[in-house]
């Protein structure tokens, strides 16, 4: 027997001679059944067996007395192959009234027999009665319909074993609901032709519902994640619904990234990225890997390229102005602060005793400028790194401390810091290469930029996104990580959100920050994963074994999408001129290239 033999036992078997009709290879006339037809079709008891793919119907036999809205959402959310029908038959309520006076009549006849036999009254009869007369009165007024109402669902999978896992899983599930299943047994055929799209009711087993719980039926929620405003991160992978959302519009307004190389982590970030700037947020980016310098001249924004070699200088001493509600005591205080950790990176760790030398050392500089925290010094020059070195060498037990500092003064490394900042990021968007510094120094140039960053935030309030590539740089060292873990707690007072991308896993988890990071961050979005990483992973993000598979499996731009306490699988998508601004792909790159090179060329 066919599959359209099963949809339609009615259908005639002579071939037509349509045009489009095929032959096989020795000529024989195929009817259109014989070519989209299965090779085979079993029916047993149980299940169809249809080409090696196994299904179940079941019909639902019992309900609770009252439904509450989205008690079907964990069903539809099963990341399980099912198909689910609800098949209504509209009641003709003038015949259901007349019904119901009678069902009344006797409900009320009961009640008053046990009143004059003097026995104790009968709570569940009693409600009946306020039901009946409650529904009665608002299907007169037209306020209630009633229907009669078949609720069937098919599991699929590649064995029977299978199928009873996910019938057990299934049951259990709506049994927790007071929803109970029964399979079609001898009755799969029918109930196979009454799961499919042809509104046909061949198992008529249905139950009387009135408006109001039927309305519970329709899945009207589920795991989505749409908001009225914000930007379009992907399609929800489970029911093909658009992920939309507004990260500002959270409780706090950083996220986290972790991916493997090459899942599509820039690229989802790079898409963000224009699109935030599409609703007006300025955006700034520390890119260790010159990858959204081509983003940046398309959308108009300024791109640094810092190394030792550059032209571009950042002066770590430049202190922010302070605002209107801050003492500037203690803008200086939690600057020199700042700067500790600095040199605590620069110099390879400080004793105690070279912490204080070095604290007793930033006060005298800045006093050197007439900056002491007692006035207003938003005009006044900062010093610079030759500044400090010379305060240092005036001070006793400096001598190992002037011997580590003097290759940022005079040495290899002289270029990068010791010199006024000439970076202007007061614009819409804006990017910090790293790519040519020194992998010595990257952590140090990214501790450098953030507190740079940070001060020029402070000195204006506008909706800003600080997305940080490669953040398992910062946590490496303690003093880096909790800078970033700083910005992330108080970046909301200044309208900052923070994006951290990472495709080292364990080394961020690691770090004491790690989870605090992770859990000051509303959005989170897992990508694909490396076996090695998927079990931490899995702890963290206390993630399904169903879950922990899928990211293992995930191609290029999917994975899970966390926010608050909701997730979706997602997959980001893009339109052709997004793509290509934002693609990392070598070979389109590369095809950009020349294009924009015999551009050039013919334009001279």
């Amino acid at each position: 027997m066919g599959l359209l033999d099963i949809l339609n036992p009615n259908a005639s078997n002579k071939a037509t001679e349509a045009s489009g009709d095929e032959f096989d290879p020795k000529g024989v006339l195929l009817k259109t059944e014989d070519v989209v037809s299965p090779a085979a079709v079993e029916i047993n008891p149980r299940n169809i067996n249809i080409s090696g793919t196994y299904t179940r119907v079941f019909f639902a036999v019992s309900y609770p007395r009252y439904l509450n809205d989205g008690w079907l959402e964990p069903i539809l959310n099963l990341e399980r192959e099912m198909d689910i029908t609800l098949i209504i038959h509209p009641i003709d309520t003038a015949e259901t009234l007349k019904k119901f006076q009678k069902k009344v009549a006797e409900v009320e006849s009961q009640i008053n027999t046990k009143m004059e036999k003097g026995e104790v009254r009968d709570p569940q009869l009693e409600a009946a009665f306020r039901n009946l007369e409650e529904l009665r009165d608002k299907l007169q007024q037209a306020e209630e319909k009633l229907f009669n109402v078949g609720f069937y669902v098919a599991i699929y999978g590649d064995t029977e074993s299978e199928l009873n896992r996910v019938e057990s899983e299934l049951k259990g599930m709506l049994d927790a609901r007071l929803i109970y299943l029964k399979p079609a047994i001898f009755q799969q055929e029918q109930g196979f032709r009454s799961i499919i799209p042809t509104a046909t009711d061949e198992l008529e087993v249905n139950s009387k519902f009135n408006s109001e719980p039927l309305s519970s039926f329709f899945p009207f929620t589920s795991f989505d994640l749409t908001a009225d405003t914000g930007i379009l991160y992907g399609v929800n992978r489970h029911n093909s619904s658009l992920v939309l959302f507004d990260r500002y519009q959270l409780t706090n307004y950083n996220s986290v990234t972790f991916a493997v190389s090459g899942a599509g982590k820039s690229y989802n970030t790079k898409l963000e990225i224009l699109r935030s700037l599409m609703f007006g947020t300025e955006v700034i980016v520390i890119d260790p890997e010159r990858e959204y310098e081509y983003l940046a001249e398309a959308t108009g924004g300024r791109f640094f390229n810092i190394s030792l070699s550059s032209s571009h200088h950042i002066n770590p001493f430049d202190l922010p102005p302070p605002q209107p509600d801050e003492n500037p005591k203690d803008i200086l205080r939690g600057h020199i602060i700042q700067l500790i950790g600095l040199f605590r990176l620069m110099l390879g760790g400080l004793t105690p005793e070279e912490e204080t030398v070095i604290d007793q050392a930033l006060h005298e500089v800045y006093a050197l400028k007439d900056i002491t925290g007692e006035a207003d010094y938003s005009e006044q020059e900062p010093p610079l790194l030759a500044d400090f070195e010379m305060i240092l060498a005036g001070m006793e037990g400096s001598e190992s401390l002037l011997l580590r500092l003097q290759k940022y003064t005079h040495g290899t490394w002289s270029g990068f810091i010791n010199q006024p900042s000439n970076v202007d990021i007061q614009q819409k968007f804006v990017v910090f290469s790293l790519r040519d510094m020194e992998d010595e120094l990257k952590t140090i140039a990214m501790y450098i930029i953030t507190n740079y960053i940070w001060g020029s935030i402070r000195r204006r309030m506008v909706k800003r996104l600080m997305v940080i590539d490669e953040a398992w740089w910062m946590m490496k060292s303690e003093d880096t990580a909790s800078f970033l873990f700083m910005l992330a707690k108080r970046g909301r007072k200044y309208y900052l959100g923070i994006s951290t991308i990472t495709q080292d896993v364990d080394d961020f988890l690691r770090s004491p920050y790690g989870i605090p990071m992770i859990t000051n961050s509303s959005i989170q979005f897992l990508m694909k994963q490396s076996p090695t990483a998927i079990d931490n992973v899995q702890k963290t993000f206390n993630l399904t074994d169903e879950e922990k598979f899928l990211l293992l499996e995930s191609n290029v731009g999917e994975g899970i999408f966390f926010v608050g306490m909701k997730h979706v699988a997602i997959k980001v998508i893009a339109s052709y001129t997004e793509d290509q601004i934002i693609t990392s792909d070598p070979s389109q790159l590369l095809k950009i290239q020349n294009a924009r090179a015999e551009l050039r060329q013919a334009q001279s």
